[in-house]
């Protein structure tokens, strides 16, 4: 059974940093892009980061370019998502996800077949 556990949410203050970590289990995800997705309260579920497994090739959204940095851990099967310099609008629940995508920046939520159940970070102004 695959499964995506994040971890590190919690609540800081604008201009802090944050580590999320995202366990994988239950497969290989070497063939696999990694992902990083997130959704503010009525707001749809948008694009931060991604990461081809093998290459370790990296993706973000314009919104967060310069200030996070994802990355993996081959060993640990682990994801992380840096986090500084955080804004309030940065607020939102934090998803993990891994998938096949066809193109390149994988930013659709269609891209992703695999999801953890989120967590959530709030940056206080």
């Amino acid at each position: 059974q695959v499964q995506l556990v994040e971890f590190g949410g919690g609540l800081v203050q604008a201009g802090d940093s944050l580590k999320l970590s995202c366990a994988t289990s239950g497969r290989t995800f070497s063939d696999y892009t990694m992902g990083w997705f997130r959704q503010a309260p009525g707001k749809e579920r948008e694009f931060v980061a991604a990461i081809r497994w093998s290459a370790g090739s990296t993706y973000y959204a314009d919104s967060v370019k310069g200030r996070f940095t994802i990355s993996r851990d081959n060993v640990k099967n682990t994801v992380y998502l840096q986090m500084s310099s955080l804004k309030p609008e940065d607020t939102a629940v934090y998803y993990c996800a891994s998938g096949r995508p066809y193109t390149y920046p994988p930013v659709s939520r269609n891209d992703f077949n695999y999801w953890g159940q989120g967590t959530q970070v709030t940056v206080s102004s």
